[in-house]
C-alpha cells in the first residue's frame, strides 16, 4: 500500500480518536466485537493494564489493535518471531494501518527507514522482538515519543512456570518501571493460574485487570489413538483429507522429513519445517504454508507461535507433546476461522518413556522437573481419558463443561471393564519387588519372564511371578498407563522411574473405590478409515449454506485471492479470510456500497480490492 494511502488512513483514524466502533467498522470491516473483546478494549482505553487469556482464534490481536488506533500516539507490540511480525504488519497495511516492524531479517536501511517513520509520527503500530526493545538505547529513544500502549503477544513466554519460557521475555518487566503511565496489554492463549500470577507479578507496576476467557474450542474435534505403524496411520489420516491445509507435529527433525516424504510419495502436497533448515529456506516454506490452500507441513515445535493461518483444518501429532499446555497451543493452530477442524494424536508407551527421559536430562532444578512431570502426567490423563476428552482438557484449566459430543469418546463411547483383579495383581508385583522397579520390570515379573534382571533379583521366586501371564506386554502397558492416569499409581522420576502405589491405590487395595479400564486396551480395534477425500467431520466439504453456484464463485474468488497474495508477497488470508470470500460469494456485490457490506471489508480493502473482486463476481 502506498505511503500516501497510509497517511490518509492515519488521518482518518486520528479524526475518530476514541471511537472504537468506527475503527472496528471502517478499518477492519466488522460491525460488532466478538465475546470478551469489548471489555478488554474499554479497560485499555481507560488507561488500565490488562492480562488477557483468550483461546487461539478468539481475536486477541484486535484487543490491542483497536485501542492502538482509537488513541493518539504510538503502540509498541512485542512479538516473539519475525515471521509473525511480518504477517501481522502485512495484514495491518492491507487494512490501511501505518504499521512497521524492526527486526533482524531487515537490512539496516530498512530498519533505519522504519525508525524514521516512527520518529516522524507516521507509524501507529510498531512490532519489535523483546531483546531489541529492552536495550537501554531503545528504551531511551522511546521515552522521547508519545507511547500510548505496549502490547505483549505470547505473554506466557515471560513466566518461568509457563511451558514456553523465554529468558529474553523476562526483561519486559522494565516497561512498567520506565513507562508507569502507559497501559500494557499482555496477551496469551495458554496460561494456568501459576503462570498468570507470575506474569502479573513481573509485568505490572500498578493497577491492572486479568481476563480469562473460556479455553474451549468447540469447533475442534478431539481424537486420540494408540500408536501402531505411524507412517501408515499418518497416510490414512491425511489421505482422507487431501486438499486441506494441515500441520503434522513430529518429535525430531529427521521424522519431519520422513513424514513429508511419505506424504509427497502418495500425492499429498507436503513439506518439512524444522530448526535445522537455513533461515531463508524456513522462511520460504512458511510462506508456502500461508499462501497455499492445500499444503501440509510436517514440523517440529519450531513451527509454533509464528503460525497465523486461519484455515488449518487439522493438526496431527505423531508423538506425545511435552505437556498439556504445549498440546493445547499446538492444536490451537487448527480452525482459527471458527469452522470445523480436527486434532488427532497417536501415542504409545515409548512416547511416555522418552518424554520422562527428556525431563530428567534437562539439568534443571528438582522443583522444575516435578512441575514438568506433573504437566506430562496431565497430558497422559487426557490421552487415556475414558470419558469426554474436552471435559478432561478443560478441567486442567479450571473449567467445567458437559460432555461435548465432538470427541472420539463422546462419538464412540468406549467399553469399560472392571479392573479390580488387574489392579490388585499390579499392586502385588510392585509391593513384593519393594516399589523399586519401573514398568518394564514389573510387567516381566507379571508375565513370568526369566530375564537376567528378574533372575538376578530372584524375582522369579516371588508369588506374583507369572500371575499376569494371561495378558501380553502391550496390554499390561495400557492397563498400567490407565492406572497411572487414574491416580492409582505414580512414577517416581527421581527414583529411576519406579512405579509407586499412591494413597488412592492403597485405598483401592482395601476395597475402597473402583478401577475400570478401557476394553480396547486388551483388544485394540483399528481406527475406522473415512472415505478418501472426505473428513470424518466433513471439514473437506464446502460450507453447507452455499449453493453449488456460490461454491463455484467461491473457488474463483480464492484463485484471485491467491494471485493477489503472491503478487504482494503476503499470506492469502491477509487479502481476505475465507469467511469474507464465502460472504462475498453469497452476497455477489456489484457496487461499492454492496461490497462494503461484506464482512471483513474496511475502507482500505474496498479501495484496493473492490473493483478486482467485483469483476470476478460479474464474470461468474
Amino acid at each position: 500500500m502506498s505511503q500516501s494511502a497510509l497517511a490518509d488512513t492515519a488521518a482518518f483514524v486520528r479524526a475518530n480518536v476514541a471511537d472504537k466502533l468506527t475503527v472496528l467498522r471502517d478499518v477492519f470491516g466488522y460491525s460488532a466485537f466478538r465475546p470478551g473483546q469489548e471489555e478488554i478494549i474499554d479497560t485499555l482505553l481507560g488507561g488500565t493494564s490488562v492480562l488477557a487469556v483468550m483461546p487461539t482464534g478468539a481475536g486477541k490481536s484486535l484487543c490491542f489493535q483497536v485501542p492502538a488506533l482509537a488513541m493518539e500516539g504510538l503502540t509498541i507490540v512485542v512479538s516473539p518471531l519475525v515471521a509473525l511480525m511480518q504477517d501481522q504488519v502485512s495484514a495491518l497495511r492491507l487494512n490501511g494501518v501505518a504499521a512497521d516492524a524492526i527486526h533482524s531479517n531487515n537490512d539496516r536501511e530498512s530498519n533505519v527507514a522504519a525508525w524514521q517513520r516512527v520518529a516522524g509520527g507516521e507509524t501507529r503500530i510498531l512490532y519489535m522482538a523483546p531483546e531489541r526493545l529492552v536495550t537501554e538505547r531503545m528504551l531511551a529513544a522511546l521515552s522521547r515519543l508519545p507511547i500510548c500502549l505496549f502490547a505483549i503477544d505470547e505473554a506466557h513466554c515471560m513466566s518461568q512456570w509457563g511451558p514456553s519460557f523465554r529468558p529474553e521475555y523476562a526483561a519486559l518487566g522494565v516497561l512498567g518501571q520506565r513507562f508507569p503511565d502507559v497501559p500494557i496489554a499482555a496477551m496469551t492463549a495458554t496460561a494456568d493460574e501459576a503462570t498468570r500470577k507470575d506474569i502479573e507479578l513481573q509485568l505490572f507496576n500498578g493497577p491492572h485487570r486479568t481476563f480469562v476467557s473460556s479455553f474451549d474450542r468447540p469447533n475442534i474435534t478431539l481424537n486420540v489413538a494408540p500408536k501402531g505403524g505411524w507412517k501408515n496411520q499418518l497416510l490414512d489420516y491425511v489421505g482422507a483429507r487431501k486438499g486441506q491445509s494441515g500441520i503434522v507435529y513430529c518429535l525430531s527433525r529427521r521424522k519431519t522429513e520422513e513424514a513429508a516424504e511419505v506424504l509427497r510419495e502418495n500425492g499429498i502436497n507436503a513439506t518439512a519445517y524444522h530448526a535445522g533448515l537455513e533461515r531463508d529456506e524456513r522462511s520460504a516454506r512458511q510462506s508456502r504454508f500461508v499462501t497455499e490452500d492445500d499444503l501440509v507441513v510436517a514440523a517440529t515445535i519450531a513451527f509454533g507461535m509464528g503460525i497465523d493461518k486461519p484455515d488449518v483444518r487439522f493438526v496431527f501429532h505423531t508423538d506425545l507433546p511435552g505437556s498439556i499446555e504445549a498440546y493445547y497451543q499446538e492444536i490451537g493452530r487448527a480452525g482459527r476461522d471458527g469452522d470445523p477442524a480436527e486434532a488427532h494424536m497417536i501415542f504409545g508407551p515409548g512416547d511416555i518413556r522418552l518424554r520422562r527421559q527428556f525431563v530428567e536430562q534437562e539439568g534443571t532444578e528438582e522443583d522444575h522437573k516435578r512441575r514438568e512431570i506433573s504437566r506430562l502426567n496431565s497430558l497422559i490423563t487426557y490421552a487415556e481419558a475414558q470419558g469426554c476428552r474436552r471435559q478432561t482438557l478443560l478441567a486442567y484449566f479450571g473449567e467445567t463443561t458437559p460432555p461435548c459430543g465432538n470427541c472420539d469418546n463422546c462419538r464412540n463411547p468406549v467399553e469399560m471393564r472392571d479392573g479390580t483383579w488387574e489392579a490388585e495383581t499390579v499392586f502385588g508385583a510392585i509391593f513384593e519387588t519393594g516399589q523399586r522397579y519401573g514398568q518394564a520390570h514389573i510387567i516381566d515379573v507379571l508375565r513370568g519372564a526369566e530375564t537376567e534382571k528378574v533372575t538376578q533379583a530372584r524375582h522369579d521366586r516371588l508369588e506374583c511371578h507369572g500371575t499376569g501371564e494371561r495378558y501380553s506386554k502391550p496390554q499390561w502397558q495400557a492397563i498400567i498407563r490407565q492406572m497411572t492416569a487414574s491416580g492409582f499409581l505414580e512414577v517416581d522420576v527421581a527414583g529411576y522411574s519406579s512405579l509407586l502405589i499412591t494413597e488412592k491405590g492403597n485405598a483401592l487395595s482395601r476395597g475402597q473405590g473402583q478401577f475400570e479400564f478401557r476394553a480396547d486396551a486388551l483388544a485394540p480395534k483399528p481406527a475406522r478409515k473415512p472415505q478418501r477425500g472426505a473428513s470424518a467431520f466433513g471439514t473437506s466439504q464446502p460450507a453447507p449454506d452455499l449453493s453449488d453456484r456460490d461454491r463455484e464463485l467461491l473457488a474463483q474468488l480464492k484463485r484471485k485471492r491467491l494471485q493477489l497474495a503472491k503478487e504482494r508477497g503476503v499470506p492469502a488470508y491477509a487479502v481476505f479470510p475465507d469467511k469474507t470470500l464465502a460472504d462475498m460469494a453469497q452476497r455477489r456485490p456489484t457496487n461499492d456500497e454492496e461490497f462494503s457490506q461484506v464482512k471483513g471489508v474496511g475502507k482500505s480493502k474496498l479501495e484496493q480490492f473492490g473493483v478486482i473482486f467485483m469483476d470476478v463476481v460479474r464474470g461468474s
